[in-house]
């Protein structure tokens, strides 16, 4: 009895330490080519220029029309900067989604603070012969966009801010256990794994924390989400543009720093526009608040009932989207 016991309890702590070492040796199953589609009609052409203040990785989609560079998320890169705002594409936009200093292609020592990273967003429309731009900004983007409206306004012809973060994140702020698992390469290939086997177990792990839904609520959103197929399309591959998390390991640690930064709302002068869903469980409404209020001029687009995902994942996506780009359209040049 006493080696049976032994035995168990082997196998009961072997498993998980077997497991983990395999998570640790899997590439995740993710498609990394530079050239790849994120969906139907949405392929990728990462290239890297050769800037003044270093090597910046882009995409550069669209055939004509006024540029819009589009500075992505947290845990992103110019993978999910192309995805979030591919939209503009139709609507006769080209974008410019670049991976910030500490995401993918372009290194961590290019831009540490949000005005060295707007410093060389600068320098890369000087590389590209590019003269001014639209800025769309998601979620952690926030305080760089911020920062190279307010250093480069006479590159800038408008701005939208989405779900951005606009206060400073006070050190020593306490984390999100859940999401110090999730920001961690065997937490990725986790959650990577169970989409596999259960998107709908991410999603709702997904809700949970960009949200502050009511359980009523956050099962209407699933129930959208899942059962849309062009949402659920959207979702599966915004989670795709997280991986591998190695790659984008140092930036998301760096957001962390910026995030305690106060933006320098108060000297952005182009037309901006913020939008912020007033149930954003992750980039809190008052961020949103703030930011309409802090800009001189500002407009502000709020979401009722929406989370921090909702401008692309809720049924009022195509609401909002439409009025974001009518904004683009009454100031591009």
């Amino acid at each position: 009895m006493r080696r049976v016991v032994v035995a168990v309890v082997a196998v009961l702590v072997g498993l998980p330490a077997l497991a983990v070492a395999a998570l640790l040796v899997w590439d995740g199953g993710i498609d990394t080519d530079p050239r790849r589609e994120l969906l139907p009609g949405v392929r990728l052409d990462l290239r890297t220029a050769q800037t003044r203040l270093g090597p910046v990785e882009y995409d550069l989609a669209g055939s004509g029309g006024p540029v819009v560079l589009s500075v992505h998320a947290g845990a992103g890169g110019a993978d999910q900067g192309r995805l979030f705002a591919d939209w503009l594409r139709p609507a006769g936009y080209r974008v410019l989604s670049p991976s910030r200093p500490g995401y993918l292609g372009t290194p961590l020592d290019n831009g540490r603070t949000p005005d060295a990273q707007a410093d060389l967003l600068a320098a890369l429309l000087d590389e590209l012969g590019i003269d001014r731009v639209g800025v769309f900004a998601a979620s952690a983007g926030g305080p760089v966009a911020y920062a190279f409206a307010a250093r480069h306004p006479d590159r800038v012809w408008g701005l939208v801010a989405v779900a951005a973060t606009s206060r400073p994140k006070p050190p020593g702020a306490p984390s999100n256990p859940v999401r110090a698992v999730f920001m961690s390469s065997v937490g990725q290939k986790l959650v990577r794994l169970t989409a596999e086997l259960s998107l709908s177990t991410v999603l709702t792990g997904t809700l949970a924390e960009t949200s502050t839904f009511t359980d009523e609520q956050q099962a209407a959103r699933a129930e959208h989400v899942l059962g849309t197929p062009p949402v659920r399309e959207f979702f599966a591959a915004m989670l795709d543009t997280t991986f591998p998390y190695a790659d984008r390991q140092a930036g998301t640690a760096n957001d962390a720093e910026l995030a305690r930064v106060p933006p320098p709302l108060d000297r952005v002068t182009a037309p901006t526009l913020v939008v912020h869903g007033t149930r954003d469980g992750d980039v809190p409404f008052a961020d949103g608040e703030h930011a309409a209020a802090a800009i001189p001029g500002a407009e502000h687009l709020w979401l009722p009932d929406d989370d921090h995902l909702g401008f692309w994942l809720g049924p009022g996506s195509a609401s909002a989207q439409s009025a974001v780009r009518a904004f683009l359209d009454r100031h591009r040049p």
